[in-house]
């Protein structure tokens, strides 16, 4: 977090024809002190009280901090944000305090001295309790909340959060915000106040992903097979230790009904070859994965040249999503998008401080297609003692080029299945395998809709299994208006599903492999995939990562 360095606030000394109070508060929870807290101050008179923090007042406050200031006149209240070094942004909220009510208590108490009063309120299922003196002729609170119960010595949140004042002081003056700022109204304060407590990247915006001939390249964004993957070069910043890494991906159908699969990925570069020469070379380029069953696997396993893409997210749209929004059911309110939002933080020493390329794909044959946005957000904490991270892309089966001729995850109809070796140069702790799991073959008897059991050998030794399954798939049924609708009265997207549901993300799960040894070591996943019927077959996309210190 930057500090302040230099001042931003302009200070105006209060009014000096009522008495000035400074009063110090201190957070605890559940009895305890909380460490390395940030102060709470008000200042306050007759006429007005300023909210603020002992940082501020300082002038070493990490951005962003905002404070309160209550104009006792009108009985209203201004809220200032300092946002960066550059932008401060300001509203003001004339109604809000006149329509707090609370139950006032004759319970009493002494604090610093004060004689003082009790009063309660519910907010948002949460009891709140104030305790608040008269004595000093005075009001004010460290909360918006309670501002004109009387001066809150003690603020109290569910009998275990407390806010308790540790002093109470006579001043000369207090200082209070310049309200030279720009005004803007309260919803947009609050959405520009949260967006700057975190790093926004945005990878796409309102991109086309669509099956088409036209489909062009630009000077940002490149795609290939026909339209249906996009891609670029991103520049990560440095990520610290322990801060929370999140993607998120919003879709709608601009033309297409189905329900499709989606992915957005990292091309590792760190080999000789790439994904990245896949796309722009054909798949013919890409190294073949063969297991014996007489088919070519283009790209889908690391080598000792080339590592497979990295998914950050899978994710299904659902049927036809705001395009198809006018086919209408009695008390059903369409969606208007699909949000998929995931936690990636296992995976920053991946992307901390480095250009990366970035893919997004949705599987389809349709000229519309579907139009996406996709951003990477980097919410940062303290500092970390976290060790270094090994992440060992494994493979990726999820055909991502479909539409330009990759084969299928159709090699786990035989005993081998899909086997990847891969080369420990140093020893490994706590090794997990990052496994991304999903059943395809959309018929009565395709692995869609057939439980079938995963299983993982390291080293040729099981490691675990489990059946990967959805069964709350008819949780979604507002974000598929083009769903098919069955004499049973269920809807296709109601239907439990392999590991996925239309409109919704997979999450992976975490295998626990142990310490590794430097050397060589395989993994290998059997699934017994179903036989073809017909013209119709079953598939598994599945990708691995290895992780660990």
């Amino acid at each position: 977090m930057k500090k302040l360095l230099i001042p931003v606030l302009l200070l105006i000394f209060g009014s000096v024809f009522s008495q000035n109070y400074k009063i110090t508060y201190l957070k605890s929870s559940n009895g305890t002190l909380l460490e390395n807290q940030d102060a709470v101050l008000i200042f306050t008179n007759n006429n007005q009280t300023l909210l603020t923090t002992e940082s501020i007042l300082n002038q070493k406050a990490a951005f962003p901090f905002e404070q309160t200031s209550v104009n006792r006149s009108d009985n209203s209240f201004s809220q200032f944000a300092v946002l960066n070094a550059t932008a401060t942004i300001a509203t003001k909220d004339s109604t809000s305090l006149g329509k707090q009510t609370f139950e006032l208590l004759n319970d009493t108490k002494k604090i610093l001295g004060y004689e003082c009063k009790k009063a309660k309120t519910v907010v948002n299922s949460n009891t709140i309790e104030f305790w608040y003196t008269d004595q000093l002729k005075v009001k004010g609170s460290p909360a918006v909340l309670g501002q004109n119960l009387g001066l809150v010595l003690e603020m109290v949140r569910n009998g275990n959060f407390v806010i308790a004042a540790t002093k109470v002081e006579k001043v000369k003056a207090f200082p209070i915000v310049s309200t030279v700022k720009k005004m803007v109204d309260a919803l947009t304060y609050k959405d520009l106040l949260w967006k700057s407590r975190f790093t926004t990247i945005r990878v796409f915006k309102d991109q086309i992903i669509n099956f088409s001939g036209e489909a062009k390249s630009n000077d940002t964004i490149l795609r290939f097979a026909n339209g249906t993957i996009a891609v670029r070069k991103i520049r990560i910043p440095e990520i610290k230790p322990g801060s929370q890494i999140f993607v998120d991906v919003t879709e709608q159908s601009n033309g297409d009904a189905y329900d499709r699969t989606g992915s957005f990925f990292i091309i590792p570069t760190d080999k000789a070859n790439s994904f990245l020469d896949g796309l722009q070379n054909g798949v013919k380029s890409l190294p073949i994965y063969t297991n014996g069953n007489g088919k070519d696997y283009q790209g889908v396993v690391a080598t000792e040249t080339y590592n497979p893409v990295v998914e950050l997210m899978r994710f299904y749209t659902p049927f036809g999503v705001k395009q198809y929004n006018t086919l209408q059911l009695k008390d059903k309110t369409w969606a208007d998008n699909v949000l998929y939002r995931q936690d990636v933080s296992e995976l920053r020493t991946m992307i901390s401080g480095k250009e990366v390329w970035i893919g997004i794909t949705i599987g389809n044959y349709d000229k519309g297609g579907h139009k996406v946005s996709a951003n990477i957000t980097i919410h940062e904490e303290e500092e970390s003692k976290a060790s270094a991270t090994q992440i060992i892309p494994l493979f990726c089966t999820n055909n991502i080029m479909e539409m330009a001729g990759q084969e299928y995850g159709t090699m786990f109809n035989n005993d081998k299945g899909l086997e990847v070796t891969f080369q420990l140069d140093k020893p490994m702790k706590n090794g997990k395998l990052r496994y991304i799991t999903t059943g395809h073959g959309g018929w009565e008897n395709g692995d869609e809709f057939v439980p079938k059991k995963n299983s993982i050998f390291l080293d040729g030794k099981a490691t675990f299994s489990f059946t990967p399954w959805r069964q709350d798939c008819g949780s979604y049924r507002l974000s598929n208006p083009a769903s098919g609708n069955f004499p049973n009265g269920l809807s296709s997207s109601d239907y439990s599903r392999a590991n996925w549901c239309p409109g919704t993300v997979t999450n992976p799960i975490f295998i626990d492999l142990g310490d590794l040894e430097v050397g060589t070591h395989s993994i290998q996943i059997k699934i017994p995939q179903g036989a073809p019927e017909g013209s119709s077959f079953s598939s598994w996309n599945v990708s691995g990562v290895l992780i660990g210190e």
